[in-house]
C-alpha cells in the first residue's frame, strides 16, 4: 500500500468492515505468524534515515510548504531539495526563536531521521511547541505522538483536542484519523466520524475513501446501504494502490456486485493487488487461473501464485486439492515460476 513517509496512521476499525460478499473460500494461516486476509491493518512506515548529500536529490514527492505553517523561505528551500543538513541548519535557530514553521520543519527532519540521526523524543518537544502556536501538521504529528505514548506520556484526552483542532484547520490525514478516533470512542454511533471520512476521502485520502466504501456497503453511519456509491469509493481507493481495495473492488466486479459484472477488469485489479504483495489476492488471483475468469486458463499460474501466497502463511483447503492433482512435471514448473513472481 503506498504510503507517505513519515505518517503514521491510526488503523481502520473492526467496526467498519466490507460484509459479506468478499469472503470466498475458507483462507487459514498457517503457523504462527497469522496474516490479515485484507491485507493488514494501516500502519505507518518506520522512519527514513538519510544523510545530507551534496548529489544531485531527486524530488520529494506531495511536498505542500502549507504543512509547516507560514513558509520559511531558504530553510524550505534546502528541504524541498534533499539538502536536509543544511534545512535542519537554517531552520534551527529560528525554530529557537519561536517560528511554529521553523519549529515544525526541524520536528520533521528530527523524527525523520533526514540529514541529523533519527531523534523522536527530541521532534516531540519541536511539534508540541509548533502545535501550541496553531500550526496543523506540528498538531497532527503531536496528536499521533500523544496516542502512541512512546515519545511523550500518553494522553489521549489532548490527543483528540489536538487532532479535531488539526482537522478543522483542513489536514486531510487528520481528518481521516480523526474520525477513526470517534470510531474508537463510540463505536455505536459513526454518524459524527462520517463527516471527517468525507472531507478527507474529498482531499484523495485512500483510507478515507476505503472506509466510505465499508459504510456504503454495510449501511452504517447514517449511510444507507448502496452498493453502487462502495463500489465508486472501492475504485478511487484502488487507483490510489490502496491493495485492499484493489481486491475488494477485483471481487465484486467478478461477481457483478454494485455494477456490471467484468471479469477482465476484475482479473486486472486483482493482479495488481497480488502483485503488490497482497496475500489474500495472491491466492484469489490463483483461482482466477484455475477458473478462467477473466483470463486464459493456466494450471502453472495458478499454482504458482498460490505458492507465494501460501509461503507468507495463508493455507486454503480448494487449492491444496488442486496442487495434489498436478503432476510432478506441472509442480516443478510451478515452483520455478513462483521463484521468480514478487
Amino acid at each position: 500500500m503506498a504510503r507517505r513517509p513519515g505518517l503514521v496512521l491510526i488503523p481502520i476499525l473492526a467496526s467498519l468492515c466490507i460484509g459479506p460478499g468478499t469472503a470466498g473460500a475458507v483462507e487459514t494461516p498457517a503457523g504462527a505468524m497469522v496474516k490479515d486476509e485484507a491485507g493488514g491493518a494501516v500502519k505507518g512506515d518506520r522512519p527514513l534515515p538519510q544523510p545530507a548529500t551534496t548529489d544531485e536529490p531527486r524530488p520529494l514527492p506531495d511536498l505542500d510548504p502549507a504543512r509547516f505553517g507560514k513558509q520559511i523561505d531558504e530553510a524550505y528551500g534546502a528541504y524541498q531539495r534533499g539538502l536536509y543538513k543544511t534545512a535542519y541548519n537554517l531552520a534551527l535557530p529560528r525554530a529557537q526563536n519561536g517560528d511554529p514553521a521553523a519549529q515544525t520543519l526541524v520536528a520533521e527532519l528530527l523524527a525523520r531521521g533526514l540529514g541529523v540521526p533519527l531523534n523522536a523524543g527530541e521532534a516531540a518537544k519541536w511539534y508540541a511547541a509548533a502545535a501550541e502556536r496553531g500550526v496543523p501538521e506540528a498538531q497532527f504529528q503531536y496528536a499521533l505522538m500523544l496516542l502512541d505514548g512512546n515519545f511523550v506520556t500518553k494522553d489521549e484526552k489532548e490527543a483528540h483536542a489536538l487532532m479535531q483542532a488539526a482537522a478543522e484547520a483542513g489536514n486531510p490525514l487528520a481528518q481521516f484519523n480523526f474520525a477513526q478516533l470517534l470510531v474508537k470512542e463510540n463505536p455505536g454511533d459513526l454518524s459524527r466520524a462520517m463527516t471527517y471520512y468525507e472531507r478527507a476521502a474529498e482531499a484523495g485520502i485512500a483510507d478515507a475513501q476505503y472506509a466510505l466504501a465499508q459504510a456504503y456497503a454495510n449501511g452504517v453511519g447514517g449511510k444507507a446501504k448502496d452498493d453502487a456509491r462502495a463500489r465508486e469509493f472501492l475504485e478511487k481507493a484502488a487507483r490510489q494502490n490502496f491493495d485492499t481495495a484493489q481486491l475488494d473492488l477485483a471481487q465484486w466486479l467478478v461477481e457483478g456486485r454494485g455494477g456490471p459484472r467484468d471479469y477482465q477488469k476484475g482479473f486486472g485489479w486483482m493482479q495488481m493487488a497480488a502483485r503488490g504483495g497482497n496475500v489474500a489476492a495472491q491466492n484469489r488471483l490463483a483461482k482466477l487461473y484455475v477458473a478462467a475468469l477473466g483470463t486464459d486458463p493456466d494450471p502453472i499460474l495458478a499454482a504458482a501464485w498460490y505458492i507465494v501466497a501460501r509461503r507468507a502463511g495463508l493455507i486454503d483447503r480448494e487449492m491444496e486439492d488442486y496442487l495434489e492433482g498436478l503432476t510432478d512435471e506441472q509442480m516443478q514448473d510451478a515452483v520455478q515460476r513462483a521463484n521468480r513472481l514478487p
